[in-house]
């Protein structure tokens, strides 16, 4: 199996997954397949398709970003595992330095200053 080992190796869809799981999770919810769909739908303003939302959360697990337990006898409950963490961690701080590095070049161009940034 190919396994996904970094964040640009996903999908966007699949970020925005995990990006939704994990924040669910940080507010105590549980992560089930229909709470991913309603934050997505929420944060795309259309419809997020079952046949789309199932099959990548199933890449997300297979690619141990996810793990998937069951809920009950109908619904899956999704966590996101040390790997899956680790990748949001990598995420975080690459975007972070981008920013960074975007305000150090207005600020050395002369374009602003480091309060505009």
């Amino acid at each position: 199996m190919n396994q996904t080992h970094a964040w640009h190796d996903l999908t966007g869809f699949q970020r925005d997954i995990l990006l939704v799981a994990a924040s669910l999770e940080d507010d105590a919810e549980k992560v089930y397949g229909l709470a991913i769909k309603r934050e997505l739908e929420a944060r795309y303003g259309e419809e997020v398709n079952h046949g789309r939302l199932y099959p990548n959360l199933d890449t997300l697990v297979e690619a141990g970003f996810i793990e998937k337990s069951a809920l009950d006898r109908r619904t899956n409950e999704y966590r996101i595992t040390p790997a899956g963490a680790s990748l949001l961690d990598v995420a975080h701080d690459e975007v972070a330095d981008a920013r960074d590095g975007a305000a150090a070049r207005v600020v050395a161009d002369g374009e602003g200053s480091e309060g505009d940034a």
